[in-house]
């Protein structure tokens, strides 16, 4: 069990409460994340400002990634998550009041991204380091396998419609329903039983900035000594950096290049939820019955080859079901990569881990997206990129087998 000071009831009770919150945290999250690029296009139409709306979601990650997870390795994770969603409930709700008296703008628009976006730091990783506590260990694929698959409902067959035509309604409908959502994924871990906090936190010094600095080094210290950590680390950003060169370019891919209109694209999402649930639903039989190490190498090679066949092929509905492929070869190896996080990473220090972890991938992301957009443009067409990033992805198999043949990624039964 956890080293964390006292889990009370259940294990199956305790999961089922943080997958319940996890599952309404991200059904506000795909309310949001569709909620606010329509006002930005209802309140400005320069759009340069509307860009800099992606930058205020994604820059709490780079700004405040490992300091959070530094501070979730001293405080009670449970908490953290409550106080964090009803941050995110009360922003949106003003911003729901705020679009209601018609005072939105821009800036209002930039300031709630911000604050819901440094929220969201602290409640996605706490309620992912909260995992080992809430489980035995040998239940950590299974509760990794919920948790995809409660984001992948939550933000992709739930939250992206309902933003959507709640907002075609009337604007603040959406920030209404989004805030309803986040105070509910608070409501469900308050009633959690225990304590949540590492012990290790218990005699840690409480001297703010110094004792903090001290744990992010030590944090990162650790990760670097580490040697299948730290290249897994390495393995997840290569993977994030590589995949997001085409998924940056999905929406031409299916307009441009399958010829497909707004309305099928939206159908074709939909097959990457569908293939991602399948994933999540597989992922714990696979490291079951193949291992730990052919389970990683079996995604990113079923992951890239899915992406290269994309960019080769012009039907639409065979395109579908490669990107259906690609989603559930993916979820497979977040739930094997989080898995491995959670059995290798001593339970004090899984907060600064995943920090660095998420600081990594989440770093890597924009430079992907940089790199499909420079890559459709020198080479004439999204599907290239798609045949680029999915050799990128083979890459990636390669020297993955490379790193981690012979090493037990998760030393644990995973049923």
């Amino acid at each position: 069990m956890s080293t964390t000071s006292e889990a009370v009831g259940p294990p199956r009770k305790r999961l089922n409460l943080l997958v319940g919150s996890s599952a309404f945290a991200n059904l506000g999250d795909g309310i949001a994340k569709v909620a606010f690029p329509l006002l930005a296009v209802q309140v400005t139409q320069d759009p340069l400002l509307i860009a800099g709306l992606s930058v205020a979601q994604f820059l709490p990650w780079l700004l405040f990634g490992v300091l959070t997870g530094a501070l979730l390795d001293r405080i009670d994770r449970r908490k953290a998550v409550v106080v964090a969603n009803l941050v995110r409930a009360t922003v949106v709700g003003l911003v729901a009041l705020l679009v209601q008296l018609d005072a939105g703008t821009i800036w209002v628009v930039y300031a709630a991204a911000l604050l819901v976006g440094t929220a969201e730091t602290v409640a996605d990783s706490a309620t992912n380091v909260l995992i080992p506590a809430v489980v035995e260990r040998d239940g950590l694929a299974g509760a990794n396998s919920k948790l995809q698959a409660a984001e992948i409902v939550g933000q992709t067959f739930l939250g992206a419609p309902v933003g959507s035509l709640t907002f075609a309604l009337f604007a603040a409908f959406p920030f209404y329903i989004d805030s309803v959502a986040f105070a509910l994924g608070a409501v469900l871990l308050a009633v959690l039983p225990g304590t949540y906090r590492p012990q290790r936190a218990a005699t840690a010094s409480t001297s703010p900035a110094a004792g903090v600095r001290a744990d992010i080094v030590q944090g990162l210290r650790w990760v670097r000594h580490h040697a299948v950590v730290a290249r897994l680390v390495v393995i997840a950003g290569l993977t994030g950096l590589v995949s997001e060169m085409a998924q940056a370019q999905l929406v031409l891919y299916a307009l441009d290049d399958l010829g497909l209109d707004e309305a099928a694209f939206g159908l074709f999402g939909l097959g990457g939820g569908v293939g991602g649930l399948l994933g999540a639903a597989l992922a714990s039989r696979l490291l079951d019955r193949l291992g730990d190490t052919v389970t990683l190498l079996i995604g990113l090679t079923g992951g890239g080859a899915a992406f290269l066949a994309m960019g080769l092929v012009t039907d639409p509905i065979v395109a579908g079901v490669l990107f259906g492929l690609f989603a559930g070869t993916v979820v497979t190896v977040n739930v094997l990569l989080a898995t491995a996080r959670h059995t290798l990473v001593p339970e004090e220090l899984l907060g600064r881990v995943l920090g660095v972890w998420r600081t990594v991938v989440w770093g890597s992301l924009p430079v992907g997206a940089l790199l499909g957009g420079l890559t459709t443009r020198w080479l004439g067409s999204a599907s290239a990129t798609f045949v680029v990033s999915g050799a990128g992805m083979l890459g990636v198999a390669v020297l993955a087998w490379v790193w981690v043949r012979g090493r037990a990624l998760t030393p644990v039964r995973h049923s």
